[in-house]
């Protein structure tokens, strides 16, 4: 079944199109992930992210961050949406969170971004 969703519908054809543009693997393996179906979307917490991003890093979660675990250093989380305690975690640590779109005019090649699911 299609997309219904706009903003899902623009960003995949955006992230394949960057990809194609700036030949960065990064976009079109997001893209795919993001044309499955939206029950199968990452859902990951900041615990995770705290144990597997180092400070300063770049993470990027094709799907929703939650709140759910300690985050004890600054990092740039981009993903599709946030929980709201998530976000006030995140700033309270001095991190950054990002749309993915977002992500793509920063850093069109995508370098240093490790994807977490």
């Amino acid at each position: 079944m299609a997309k219904t969703n706009p903003r899902l519908v623009k960003l995949v054809e955006d992230l394949k199109t960057k990809s194609r543009e700036k030949r960065a693997a990064i976009w079109k393996d997001v893209a795919k992930r993001l044309e499955r179906p939206t029950r199968n979307y990452a859902e990951v917490n900041l615990g995770q992210i705290n144990r597997h991003a180092s400070e300063g890093e770049t993470v990027l979660v094709p799907g929703k961050v939650l709140g759910s675990g300690i985050l004890d250093h600054a990092v740039a989380i981009v993903a599709l949406d946030f929980s709201l305690s998530a976000r006030d975690k995140i700033k309270n640590v001095k991190g950054k969170c990002l749309t993915i779109e977002q992500l793509m005019e920063e850093n069109p090649s995508g370098k240093g971004v490790r994807i977490i699911q």
